[in-house]
């Protein structure tokens, strides 16, 4: 008989910066598996398409510079994932540096083909209570929003294997 994998972990809170893209995907992967979500945004709740919607609960910065909060997220984070298209870039890039810079645990995933399992891997063995999710806007990389939603919906999901 196969012994029966471990339950997935997943952290207490996800936060991310609000801009469109893959930090609204990290959100709204949160509040569909109900957990507890936040983190920085701009001055304003500033963003590519206007105001933050406040149904993301993030708290503003002094500052209406994207690095402050980017910085922010990840220092209060106990790990930062980084999902992105065809090559790591911009504030990408930039927060993988302040991961390095502040020792955080950080994996960056090209979405295309890759595994949600290796995710959840990841989670399992870093257990972060706080997670922090980033990577590209919309603009920059158009449909990552609903991409990288369907991926994350999929790694935090118990897989079927391991239920009871």
């Amino acid at each position: 008989m196969k012994p029966k994998p471990a339950p997935s972990f997943l952290p207490r809170r996800i936060v991310s910066g609000g801009q469109t893209g893959v930090d609204r995907a990290g959100l709204e992967a949160a509040i569909a598996h109900q957990i507890e979500h936040g983190g920085w945004c701009p001055k304003g709740r500033r963003s590519e398409d206007g105001s933050i919607p406040s149904r993301y609960e993030l708290v503003e910065m002094q500052s209406p510079d994207y690095p402050a909060r980017t910085e922010q997220n990840v220092i209060d984070s106990d790990a930062t994932l980084i999902l992105y298209q065809r090559s790591l870039k911009g504030g990408s890039l930039l927060t993988r540096r302040y991961a390095v810079r502040w020792k955080r645990p950080y994996l960056c995933v090209k979405i295309e083909g890759a595994d949600p399992a290796e995710v959840r891997q990841w989670l399992n063995l870093h257990q972060p209570n706080v997670l922090n999710v980033a990577g590209p806007r919309e603009t920059s990389s158009p449909g990552i929003q609903q991409r990288a939603l369907t991926f994350l919906l999929e790694a935090f999901a118990i897989p079927v294997d391991s239920q009871e």
